[in-house]
């Protein structure tokens, strides 16, 4: 490579919010990148997100803080209850801009793919484009997609979720060279299965909380049964909703017949059904039958929540991030976050990539694992340990959840 050229093109595989996160990066620095995402469109499924300080300044920076602002909530109170709905106990994440100047926020999924979307030109978008393998050369890197088609760049970004395809090829690698770690080899454990959805705008006078200020975070625990609730309020006056079933080892068995990393509203009726007569606090007497109701299909979607720390995030010219490498349940509300922070962190460490030399591509790789890895394991091990006790009964809400 020329001076004139010297910086990559990246080949980033998931139009997930980390993907879209790191292509956003890019582009603001004006940095090469084409995106391939096999679904047909991005799908903006899930429910409420959560995002606090450690987010924020990268939201300032790309010019969509006002924005994020004007369309969510501050994240005000989280109320526990018990089944009968009586009062357990409550945390004001309100302190957050206090003491660390940014407020912790709450707003649909959708809304922030939307926001992100906005920052990639479209032709940088390719849709319907499945990632078989990829292959290096010694310039670069290769990839081929389930169209037939090739495609070749420097750097290979797999941010393609828990059953990432660039991580199964560079795995399989590294492994016919005796070079990857035992545990990197076994299968991913799950511990959940989650249903969530977004209703429709709803009439203040039936639901009264979504007309208050703040966002209201309210979270059950069914004491006989092996699920915990959860709701919040969003600035469209919708209710996000969220079931998480606790598995055991049998359970677990009878749900892995529906393992899918997407979101997505397979599979999702059954367990609607399951928790239809649960209570919630939206309105007098309202059930989660009443929530499930009010939510249009396609804003309803059922996913196993997997659990795992990857210890191999990079080899040759290939790298990891998000749920790629470190996969989380959402106990604690750090997978997406941790998603977006890997983002800007390897895109600060590629923006310093002036070579197309390997030695150099490699070291900074292991620079940003280094700064990420201690990070990501406490977040994994967290939310591991939050879904346990969750399991267990209502617990103290998660301090992740204001500062992430």
């Amino acid at each position: 490579m020329t001076e004139e050229t010297a910086r990559p093109h990246f080949l980033i595989v998931g139009a997930g919010l980390g993907g879209l996160c790191f292509a956003a990066i890019l582009e603001k620095a004006n940095m090469s990148y084409d995106i391939y995402e096999r679904a047909s469109a991005v799908k903006p499924l899930g429910s409420a997100i959560s995002l606090g300080p450690g987010v924020m300044p990268m939201m300032e920076q790309l010019g969509v803080l006002d924005e994020l602002l004007a369309k969510s909530k501050i994240l005000g109170n989280n109320y526990s209850w018990s089944e009968q709905r009586q009062f357990l106990n409550t945390y004001d994440y309100r302190v957050t801009k206090e003491e660390f100047g940014y407020e912790a926020i709450i707003l649909s999924r959708p809304v922030l793919y939307e926001i992100l979307l906005k920052l990639i030109p479209k032709e940088r978008i390719h849709f319907q484009k499945r990632v078989l393998s990829h292959v290096e050369t010694q310039e670069g890197i290769i990839i081929r997609t389930s169209d037939g088609k090739t495609h070749q760049g420097n750097i290979l970004v797999g941010a393609d979720g828990a059953y990432s395809g660039v991580r199964q090829c560079l795995y399989e690698q590294l492994l016919k060279e005796g070079k990857l770690p035992k545990s990197d080899a076994e299968p991913l454990s799950f511990s959940s299965v989650c249903l969530v959805g977004q209703t429709r705008p709803l009439d203040e006078d039936e639901f009264p909380i979504v007309s208050e200020e703040f966002c209201r975070f309210d979270s059950i625990r069914p004491v006989a049964q092996p699920y915990f609730l959860v709701t919040f309020t969003t600035i469209e006056k919708t209710i996000c909703w969220m079931a998480v079933l606790n598995l055991d080892k049998e359970s677990s068995k009878f749900h892995d017949s529906f393992r899918n990393s997407e979101w997505g509203p397979e599979a999702a009726e059954t367990m609607a059904k399951e928790v239809r007569d649960f209570p919630t606090i939206c309105g007098k007497d309202k059930t989660f039958g009443d929530l499930i109701d009010l939510t249009p299909k396609e804003l309803m979607s059922k996913v196993m929540l997997e659990e795992k720390f990857f210890e191999t995030w990079h080899g040759g010219r290939t790298v990891l991030l998000g749920d790629a490498c470190h996969k989380m349940t959402p106990a604690a509300g750090l997978g997406a976050v941790s998603a977006l922070q890997d983002a800007v962190v390897l895109a600060n460490y590629m923006s310093a990539l002036k070579t197309n030399d390997p030695e150099d591509i490699t070291k900074l790789f292991k620079y940003y694992q280094e700064e990420r890895a201690p990070q990501t394991r406490a977040a994994v091990a967290t939310s591991a340990n939050l879904t346990r006790l969750f399991g267990r009964g209502i617990q103290k809400p998660p301090l992740a959840l204001q500062y992430g």
